[in-house]
């Protein structure tokens, strides 16, 4: 039996940064968000943040939502739609999420400011702490549907 260690998927890669700069997506710009979280938030990373006693992921995430709004809305940016996750009706049947997160950016520019405020990242720990994995999927709406 081998043994294979689980990849998980909490930041972007240097590789993957420059290739979204590089799309140079004109107007606004949706992000995509599904979500999987620790049982129990793991603030090994950011011990500053850590609470007195243990908190789940989830729990964890909404003190990351919680620390993040006024940025995100400073940025010009919003929460279009949260939910719960799950299995996929299409996908792999050994993959669930437990949260999805649409956000609306007014611009690429907006976005790369807002995830580069210092005082949005001094907050960061928590979403580290929260997630097991992740995928982030920046989307563009069509313009031209008929």
């Amino acid at each position: 039996m081998s043994l294979t260690k689980m990849i998980r998927y909490i930041e972007p890669t240097q590789n993957n940064g420059m290739k979204f700069v590089r799309r140079n997506i004109e107007g606004c710009i949706f992000m995509l968000n599904l979500l999987r979280f620790r049982d129990i938030a793991d603030y090994t990373s950011h011990p500053e943040l850590a609470p007195d006693e243990p908190i789940s992921g989830a729990e964890a995430f909404d003190r990351y939502i919680k620390h993040t709004l006024p940025f995100l809305h400073e940025s010009e940016g919003e929460i279009v739609f949260m939910g719960n996750g799950g299995e996929y009706l299409i996908g792999p049947e050994d993959e669930s999420w437990d949260f999805v997160m649409l956000i609306r950016q007014s611009s690429m520019q907006s976005f790369l400011a807002f995830s580069d405020h210092t005082a949005y990242l001094a907050g960061i720990g928590h979403r580290t702490a929260a997630i097991e994995d992740s995928r982030l999927l920046p989307i563009t709406e069509l313009t031209n549907v008929t």
